[in-house]
């Protein structure tokens, strides 16, 4: 059963409210550093305190007038603080609220899109473990090249998503900065220990120089491991969608009870998850570029990159968040099919395993060019005849002069053949996704 997608947490994160009590949280943490240094009567920071708040439906309705969301913000507030609301917002500029609240707000988002890629590198983990055995053939170019097993499918899967949870987290850290430094980064009217005490009580990092905001390399890097986490799920999507055509059909997408496929066709279980997988992750690639099309402004700022960033951020959060949910749910639901991955091996009448009687022709003095030329003169009949490959080497004098029946059957034992894939799921289960995806 592929899991229903709910994002009350993810929807928290981006939700007004959110957005607002991050913006409170960080002006009166700037209030009380500036108290600390004797800025500030501890009896404003008192009534600050207690009286600060907001009311969205307030600040909208001023944003109305203003047509400036923080100075609605400010607004608001102040008329719920009273006289002590002129220490806030004081040597502060737009840029100090805006870009520390969204720090933190893609902070929490990435914690979210962490936890469910841990959870579907360990979903892939236990899937390549199930079917590590599970013979199949390889396919390069789209051609049938040698044996492999479903679970080392699933295996190199797991490990690049283990290498996605690193990139994810590097990003974590990369937007997990703060400033608190004016109107152009000088720290003019405050002093710089105000930035280094909001940002700790935030758990977040002063910025080591910032213009009016904090510069959107940052913001690229976490755009980009999104996009990058998001292609991966298209590479593995696109895989079960090849494998779920009906000439092949080793696996298949769940396709629930009550489930139709099409509207003029009543045959039809299509991929369409694996399909929306694919399309979405585009989404993604296309926000990464315009997030490092945000990195170049006008001199000290401009605001080009806010209305886009209001866009691609949360979007991309939500949506990565999104295939992470359904691409699990197609791998534990997956349909696997054991009968028709053994008919697809030997559709190919053998060929499959010419590099073994190559190499066993190498080892028996041949060159590598003469072998060659041995090997594919046979394989190419199998192909064009439809003849069983082994037989023709079999019967093929200057193959049986120098491999005998029981050598070159060898070459034909897709045991053998496989027989070293225990070092890769050793390694496997070795891996720690929680430990590589810790944030």
């Amino acid at each position: 059963m592929i899991p229903r997608y709910t994002l009350p947490e993810m929807a928290e994160v981006w939700s007004e409210r959110n957005k607002l009590q991050k913006w409170l949280e960080i002006e009166i943490l700037a209030v009380e550093a500036r108290a600390q240094r004797g800025e500030v009567p501890l009896e404003a920071l008192e009534e600050i305190r207690s009286r600060a708040s907001f009311d969205p439906e307030r600040v909208r309705e001023i944003e109305e007038t203003v047509n400036h969301d923080v100075i609605a913000f400010l607004t608001d507030v102040a008329e719920k603080v009273g006289e002590s609301s002129r220490f806030i917002h004081y040597g502060m500029t737009s840029s100090d609220v805006l870009d520390t609240g969204l720090a933190l707000q893609m902070r929490e988002a990435m914690d979210l899109i962490l936890a469910e890629a841990r959870s579907l590198a360990s979903a892939l983990r236990e899937r390549a473990l199930e079917f590590r055995a599970q013979a199949e053939v390889g396919r390069t170019h789209g051609v049938h090249a040698e044996p492999i097993t479903l679970g080392l499918k699933f295996a190199l899967w797991s490990f690049e998503m283990a290498r996605d949870i690193e990139r994810l987290r590097r990003a974590r850290e990369a937007v997990s900065w703060g400033k608190i430094s004016g109107a152009v980064g000088t720290y003019a009217h405050l002093d710089p220990w105000v930035e280094a005490y909001v940002c700790d009580r935030l758990g977040l990092k002063p910025a080591e120089v910032s213009t009016q905001i904090l510069q959107r390399d940052r913001h690229a890097e976490y755009m980009s491991a999104i996009a990058v986490t998001g292609s991966s799920l298209e590479k593995f999507a696109l895989e079960i969608r090849g494998l779920q055509r009906t000439e092949v059909l080793e696996v298949e997408e769940p396709f629930r009870r009550g489930q139709k496929g099409s509207s003029a066709m009543p045959h039809k279980r299509n991929p369409i998850l694996c399909e929306r997988i694919c399309g979405l992750a585009r989404v993604l690639r296309a926000n990464a570029l315009a997030a490092m099309e945000n990195m170049a402004l006008w001199h000290e700022r401009d605001i080009s990159h806010s209305s886009v960033e209001r866009v691609i951020i949360p979007d991309s959060t939500i949506l990565l968040h999104y295939m992470l949910v359904k691409f699990r749910g197609v791998l534990e639901g997956l349909q696997v099919y054991p009968e028709n991955m053994r008919r697809n091996l030997e559709l190919n009448r053998g060929l499959i395993f010419s590099e073994s009687v190559l190499l066993a022709l190498v080892d028996k003095g041949l060159t590598r060019e003469d072998a060659y030329a041995l090997v594919q003169r046979n394989a190419m009949r199998a192909w064009s005849e439809g003849e069983d490959f082994h037989s023709l080497l079999a019967s093929d004098p200057d193959v049986s002069s120098r491999l005998d029946g029981g050598e070159l059957d060898a070459c034909f034992d897709l045991d053998r053949h496989l027989r070293n894939l225990g070092e890769i799921f050793a390694r496997l289960e070795a891996q720690d996704f929680q430990r590589d995806g810790e944030a």
